[in-house]
């Protein structure tokens, strides 16, 4: 679960600006974390090639495609009821196409095939490039499927289109795949070994960016601490790498330089960090330049050592204390966000309570809780026994997401009275007379909209808050506007 998973934006269907002289119609879903929407958004920039527009109507599209998530078993069974409400559009409609991409696809295969009449074709998320061809296969009336994973594929070469974009906010992905086995986890089963893309590509798509308005970029990644460019090739083969490729190699820090020296009045945040990959370089270059943001997601799923170890997470409860405790020292202001998840197998009332406990220590801003559900395919699912009941992981799971409200209200206590830089994304959801944005430390600021707009970086005073949202009003224009 070291991926974000935003309820909000589940199933969301993407739809970007008509390109003039596509005739056909892709509908596209996307569901999971980040990493998937920002695939969405390349599968629609090659498709568009091949002329594709999207459409927001699946009743028109000549294509649909859903873009999938493993990482619970909740997002597998909503897919499956997707798949049911396609068959009933289909039958409607019966030369309309369906196709199933992402991690689902790669740990399902060709059972989608098998069981679910109605998929066409079946896509891993290191084949989108091989759509067009899968497609001409699909038309000449035969299954399509290509879950082969990939050591070299980034899709750097690739400007995805922004999809359902604020144009103002954007990720961009710098790594695929993932080398961390831990035993909750389907990733590296679903998305492959550990590749970075070019920084050269990186920096060409933030530049791009800007141009183009955007005003904030996350970069993303299964896990960014683990970013390492040497010309091309698997983490894991470092190693092997030359004298030369060794000396003028990128690792995530010197990436994060890179981005803020390119766009100094650019926001970046990074997604997601792993505590035993986390190097305390990263947090120097974070503190050195301004326009990184003071924030990391920093998953620890467990606070005690014994569940750790059975979860293979590479690091202790003390020496996630002592990132902390650097991270602290560094940047005093910094957010600090979290994974956790209640009843993993054999965890005891004692587990329970040292993870209780590393939460009063770090007392997080906010944070992403789950109760422990199997996943087939996952070292957990294969060799130990989902023995906690369900009652008890909810119980555990209700006390963890209690702990954790006091926490963020805290938190977002501590802002009441500062002037902080707000980036303005969009209206309030519960005031049109208000605008919504974000602070360094990723907290929800809402404000007065008065002659302020979209994009503007505005300074806001603090005057009030919930655990979730601080309450403000605008001072003026930030120095960055």
């Amino acid at each position: 679960m070291e991926k974000i998973i935003d309820e909000n934006k589940q199933g969301k269907s993407l739809v970007l600006d008509q390109k003039k002289g596509n005739e056909k119609k892709l509908f596209i879903e996307s569901y999971g974390c980040q990493m998937n929407f920002s695939d969405s958004e390349i599968v629609a920039s090659i498709l568009s090639e091949q002329g594709f527009n999207t459409t927001k109507s699946i009743e028109d599209a000549d294509l649909v495609l859903v873009n999938t998530c493993s990482i619970r078993d909740k997002a597998e069974q909503t897919v499956r009821k997707r798949l049911t409400y396609y068959n009933k559009v289909k039958k409607r409609n019966p030369d309309m196409k369906v196709g199933v991409l992402g991690c689902m696809a790669e740990r399902l295969k060709t059972k989608f095939l098998e069981e679910e009449k109605i998929v066409d074709l079946v896509v891993g998320p290191d084949a989108y490039k091989d759509l067009p061809n899968l497609l001409a296969e699909v038309e000449e009336g035969r299954d399509a499927i290509n879950v082969i994973l990939s050591k070299e594929e980034t899709y750097g070469d690739i400007s995805p289109v922004r999809l359902n974009s604020n144009g103002i906010s954007a990720f961009v992905s710098i790594t695929r795949g993932c080398d961390n086995m831990c035993t909750f986890c389907v990733v590296p089963f679903t998305r492959g070994r550990e590749r970075s893309r070019d920084p050269q590509s990186i920096i060409e798509e933030v530049n791009d960016l800007w141009s183009k308005g955007f005003k904030e970029i996350t970069l993303l990644g299964q896990n960014v601490d683990s970013y390492l460019w040497y010309g091309g090739g698997l983490k894991k083969d470092f190693e092997k790498a030359s004298e030369l490729q060794k000396a003028t190699a990128v690792n995530f820090a010197k990436l994060l330089e890179l981005c803020a020296k390119a766009q100094p009045k650019m926001r970046f945040r990074f997604s997601t960090s792993n505590p035993q990959d986390m190097t305390l370089d990263v947090i120097e270059t974070m503190v050195t330049y301004e326009n990184i943001c003071n924030y990391i997601h920093l998953p620890v799923q467990s606070g005690s050592n014994r569940i750790l170890k059975e979860m293979n997470r590479l690091h202790t409860r003390e020496e996630y204390f002592e990132l902390i405790d650097n991270i602290k020292r560094i940047i005093p202001d910094v957010g600090i966000s979290q994974d956790m998840i209640a009843g993993f197998p054999t965890e005891t009332e004692e587990d329970h309570q040292d993870t209780l406990s590393l939460m009063e220590y770090v007392k997080y801003d906010y944070g992403f809780m789950f109760a422990y559900s199997e996943r087939p395919g996952t070292l957990a699912g294969r060799k130990m026994e989902d023995d906690i009941p369900a009652d008890v992981k909810q119980r555990r799971l209700n006390e963890i997401q209690a702990l954790q409200r006091r926490h963020s209200l805290y938190r977002t206590q501590q802002h009441i009275g500062k002037i902080e830089e707000i980036l303005i994304e969009k209206s309030s959801k519960k005031s049109d007379a208000h605008w919504a944005g974000r602070n360094s430390q990723n907290v929800v600021a809402v404000f007065p909209k008065e002659h302020y707009k979209p994009g503007d970086f505005v300074n806001v005073k603090i005057t009030d808050c919930t655990s979730a949202t601080l309450i403000g009003e605008a001072v003026g224009y930030s120095k960055n506007n």
